[in-house]
């Protein structure tokens, strides 16, 4: 796959995984924490926002891998 592409690829990716993981933990606020105090908003949002850095690790894993030379 050429390098170009790969990149294109990889920051589709991270954009469109940004986007939905910000509105699925939007829902999830919205529809479980309407009752909670401001500590529990806070840890949920601490959590959250740093829970969508697992999977960008891995794509970005995947952008910086070097293609297999061609036999």
């Amino acid at each position: 796959m050429p390098i170009r592409l790969k990149k294109l690829i990889g920051t589709v990716l991270l954009v469109a995984l940004v986007i939905v993981y910000a509105v699925v933990a939007t829902i999830v606020a919205v529809a479980q924490l309407s009752q909670s105090g401001p500590l529990v908003h806070l840890l949920f949002f601490l959590f959250s926002g740093l829970l969508w850095v697992l999977p960008a690790m891995g794509i970005i894993k995947w952008l910086i891998i070097e293609p297999r030379p061609k036999s």
